[in-house]
């Protein structure tokens, strides 16, 4: 017998994004439920066009809200999407095929990242696989202030899943910088809450590079073109401020750097 399946979706201002999502769910979802931060665009319209739910929730953090959306679904089994994330085909196909055999707590999604109209495969940027379709009673999302990652229970098993989920990520270099900047502060406020505020030469001249290497040479990043490139050094990029960020904030006990 098949289960019935909830798609939930966390949004603010996603007027642009959002009805791509919803579009691929048609025939998919048996309840799509998204959770708004007060969009003031016409995010909250669009969903409702598509015969969406629409839940005002005040946004605490990418955890807490991702937790709520989940509690927020009609049904135990859960696909949770990003308002700039959209089912291919092929993974349709497999979500139909899991929902009439439910075999495993989670299941896990091959991300295909476009970046500024180049679909990149390279860096480490490809399959990304995230857990995004599971039995809610068999996990929940975990972590602080950002990388939030749905984990299960001990003992509960994840499947891969056939089929990439397209993420059109960013669609100009400066909307990836102004994410950057917005994400290595919460990054760095993450590490100064754990504690860690050591910044050495090593964390802002040796990391970055390393960073930069490892993307675009050993995980052949330069083979997605200019996109690589600019993947590469933005990352790069972040490692520094991340650390001149977390610089700023540690307690000045001692002299130097």
């Amino acid at each position: 017998m098949s289960i019935l399946l909830s798609v939930v979706i966390i949004t603010y201002n996603e007027e642009h994004t959002i009805g791509r999502c919803l579009l691929a769910l048609q025939d998919i979802a048996d309840d799509v439920v998204v959770v708004d931060s007060f969009s003031t665009d016409r995010t909250v319209e669009i969903c409702q066009e598509h015969n969406a739910r629409v839940v005002q929730h005040q946004f605490e953090g990418y955890v807490e809200q991702k937790n709520f959306a989940t509690t927020q679904a009609h049904h135990d089994y859960v696909l949770q999407l990003d308002a700039d994330e959209v089912l291919t085909d092929a993974l349709r196909d497999s979500i139909r095929q899991v929902k009439m055999n439910w075999l495993a707590a989670g299941y896990t999604l091959a991300r295909l990242t476009n970046y500024c109209g180049t679909w990149v495969k390279h860096g480490g940027w490809y399959p990304d696989r995230k857990l995004r379709l599971y039995d809610r009673r068999c996990g929940q999302w975990q972590g602080l202030l950002l990388h939030e990652r749905y984990e299960l229970y001990p003992n509960q098993q994840a499947i891969n899943l056939k089929g990439d989920l397209l993420h059109y990520s960013y669609d100009s270099v400066e909307q990836h910088v102004a994410q950057l900047n917005r994400f290595t502060s919460i990054a760095a406020d993450e590490l100064a809450l754990r504690g860690k505020y050591q910044v050495t030469l090593f964390h802002l001249l040796l990391k970055p590079w390393w960073k930069f290497v490892h993307g675009y040479f050993l995980r052949l990043g330069f083979l997605d073109g200019f996109a690589g490139l600019c993947i590469a050094g933005i990352s790069a990029w972040g490692v520094f401020l991340k650390f001149a960020k977390l610089r700023t904030k540690r307690p000045r006990l001692t002299s130097g750097l």
